[in-house]
């Protein structure tokens, strides 16, 4: 992914029977670049920068993935994209409210999936419209396609997964204090929101780990049983060097172990990769973060920091 130039298209071809590895490459691509890209669907396309071509005769699909401009941000990237997170979260039946507060789920940090829609600040009547419609029974998405002017409109306002701090305050305030499922209203220097938050979770981790620290932990027979260990080198360089304990989940074979990411590693327990330097791993730290992963470290400098700064009887190439 590090030396993909991301200003021009992406192209992935794959086999008939392997539209899931395509999806999850593009989820890769898309929590490590910060990319907005999505699917066709039978409705009007919220994602016009994706194209799936189909070729049977050759058996293959082309999945095309570009970027666009965008004029206006101040939201995350947008909700991943991968075999396990639905293209669009169910619709969930909303009701219109003014953001009084909500119970929030004590101290504890969290992030929550929301969508919105936003309206210029003087246009009252398409306001009271929208929510007269919200409160009939309308999909907050399906308005947001056709009436939002923030970007996210392209896909159905969804903003994704946001925590605190990532958001203008008036924003912030109103989506962290809503009740789930229940669209409020919030103003802002851009103009009014309409927004929902769909579901929310415990905050995730991602964080360096440095070499010394590592090797502290795996000196503790017991770190092993509550740890899951991954190495996204190739099996090449692993004949080289490696550390006791770590799966190697080679990065080229993303597409043959991305898919089963979750049935075979637990998301709720602590993670470390590690690669050669520490890009590639950060890489798939970030991918596995969005899959859902509570806890991903990412070895600071690779196996090679940790052979020159920790442990010299680990070769170095």
């Amino acid at each position: 992914v590090y030396i993909i130039n991301l200003s021009k298209p992406v192209v992935c071809i794959v086999s008939a029977r392997q539209i899931s590895i395509a999806i999850a490459a593009m989820s890769m691509l898309r929590s490590v670049c910060q990319l907005r890209v999505g699917v066709t669907t039978q409705k009007p396309c919220l994602h016009p920068s994706i194209l799936f071509s189909f070729s049977l005769s050759h058996n293959t699909h082309t999945l095309t993935l570009t970027s666009f401009p965008r004029t206006f941000r101040f939201h995350p990237p947008s909700l991943p994209l991968s075999p396990f997170v639905p293209f669009m979260p169910p619709k969930a039946t909303a009701s219109y409210g003014t953001g009084a507060s909500a119970a929030a789920e004590g101290d504890r940090p969290r992030e929550i999936l929301v969508q919105h829609l936003l309206v210029k600040e003087d246009d009252q009547k398409l306001l009271l419209d929208i929510q007269q419609r919200i409160s009939s029974g309308e999909d907050l998405s399906d308005l947001a396609v056709e009436y939002s002017l923030c970007p996210s409109k392209e896909e159905g306002g969804m903003l994704g997964w946001v925590r605190k701090g990532q958001m203008v305050p008036e924003f912030e305030e109103a989506a962290f204090t809503a009740p789930l499922n229940k669209v409020v209203s919030c103003k802002t220097k851009f103009g009014w929101h309409l927004l929902q938050v769909l579901s929310e979770r415990e905050e995730s981790i991602l964080q360096d780990i440095q070499p010394d620290e590592l090797h502290v932990k795996i000196q503790d027979p017991s770190f092993f049983d509550g740890a899951q260990l991954i190495d996204v080198r190739e099996p090449e360089e692993v004949a080289k060097a490696s550390l006791p304990g770590f799966t190697v989940l080679p990065l080229r074979q993303f597409g043959s172990w991305g898919p089963e990411i979750t049935t075979k590693f637990d998301p709720q327990k602590d993670t470390y990769v590690l690669c050669h330097h520490g890009m590639r791993s950060l890489q798939v730290a970030k991918w596995l973060q969005s899959q859902g992963f509570r806890k991903v470290y990412n070895l600071s400098g690779g196996i090679h920091a940790y052979a020159v700064q920790v442990d010299p009887s680990v070769p170095t190439y």
